[in-house]
């Protein structure tokens, strides 16, 4: 049997990956639904080569257009956010890979999860927000949350066998971005440009951005102290400017296992959408010929405040990551549109930290609604900083 797939947010970077991983195995994979949310011209291109069951766009205003332009196929679009979270649901999906960035992917993900569905998790932003109500919405429904991420992907697949052996500590690596090894000074005039040439991956502007800065970072902190259990204290950011390794793990007797590659998003996906299998494919392979030297450097905390604030965030708990994500989705746009400089993002999000209404065990409700808050919050801090 062909596992069906739900790819939500087809046509960003990991969507697209993920569709290349299911042409490649057509004998395992098949495509279910597919979603966007402006991108349409993509969005309608890959229902004519996938055919999938469903498409949804997102932005109800481009309904009559990817439907016109898919009248003679025999695929359902739908619009909307209602229709999003509705169509997770669908009995005909094995798995759903939850691809969207930032917020918006946390509802539909926890809809399929109510649904029973199988999660590839690509959406980072869910577990910042809402680590503990996902996590015991899928243990209560017995679902999967296969991680996407490489750096989580890798920690996954270290810790295969190992579940019994209690974790010392977790190293999640990352390459530095364009701004490793700067100064404050050299950072003052770094323009938007600068901030999207990142050294060794590529995603979309509000992925990139948040890698330049190191939230990424954070935010793969928390979503690691979540799926896998391990508190923060027990997890150390090490920057590995090569991003072949992908992260390590730390046993108590001292042994420490990685994992390793090419930096190819395709891999973690695939690994994703085949596990428990390991699916053979053409993609390039490591050579350590290529690579002789692998170097390790610990981040500054003065160049990367915003990896010291999501620490701040997890610690405190309650609704704090949720205020920390929302106020870095508003200051990432801001910047992005030249409304704030670099270094002014981190003192914008801080300062909204510590005006948020602070919840310390905090419904889906809760979170939807400090969400609202601070982002009205930021975007004010935002004006009154002009």
């Amino acid at each position: 049997m062909k596992k069906r797939i739900a790819i939500l947010g087809s046509t960003g970077s990991i969507g697209k990956q993920a569709l290349e991983v299911i042409e490649q195995n057509p004998d395992r994979f098949e495509v279910e639904v597919l979603t966007a949310n402006n991108n349409v011209d993509l969005l309608i291109a890959q229902a004519k080569k996938f055919q999938p069951n469903v498409v949804v766009i997102a932005n109800p205003e481009k309904y009559e257009y990817v439907s016109g332009a898919l009248k003679n196929e025999d695929v359902k679009v739908f619009a909307g956010a209602d229709a999003l979270n509705q169509v997770v649901q669908m009995d005909t999906i094995d798995m759903v890979l939850t691809a969207m960035v930032g917020y918006s992917g946390l509802l539909p993900t926890y809809n399929a999860i109510k649904a029973k569905k199988n999660i590839a998790l690509a959406n980072k932003e869910t577990l910042v927000v809402a680590g503990e109500i996902i996590t015991r919405a899928a243990l209560e429904n017995q679902v999967e949350i296969l991680p996407v991420d490489s750096e989580h992907s890798a920690i996954f697949q270290c810790l295969a066998g190992e579940f019994r052996n209690p974790v010392e500590k977790i190293l999640l690596t990352c390459s530095g971005g364009p701004f490793r090894g700067k100064t404050i000074k050299e950072l003052q005039n770094v323009t938007v440009d600068n901030a999207l040439n990142h050294p060794n991956w590529e995603m979309g502007a509000k992925i990139t951005i948040d890698s330049a800065t190191l939230m990424n970072k954070g935010f793969e902190m928390i979503e690691a102290r979540w799926l896998f259990g391990v508190p923060s204290s027990k997890i150390e950011v090490v920057i590995h400017p090569q991003s072949i390794i992908h992260s390590l793990v730390q046993f108590e007797d001292g042994s420490i296992k990685a994992q390793l590659g090419l930096p190819d998003m395709k891999l973690p996906i695939q690994y994703a959408l085949g596990f428990p299998e390991r699916l053979k494919n053409n993609f390039p392979r490591f050579s350590f010929a290529n690579y002789p030297t692998l170097t390790f450097e610990q981040p500054e905390p003065k160049i990367f405040r915003n990896l010291a604030l999501a620490f701040e965030a997890i610690s405190k708990g309650g609704n704090m990551p949720c205020v920390l994500n929302a106020a870095n989705e508003i200051v990432v746009d801001a910047f992005l549109n030249q409304k704030v400089a670099f270094l002014q993002m981190p003192e914008i999000i801080e300062k909204a930290m510590e005006k948020a209404n602070w919840i310390e065990k905090p419904g889906l409700d809760d979170l939807i609604q400090t969400n609202s808050e601070t982002r009205n919050i930021t975007k004010l801090l935002i004006e009154n900083n002009k």
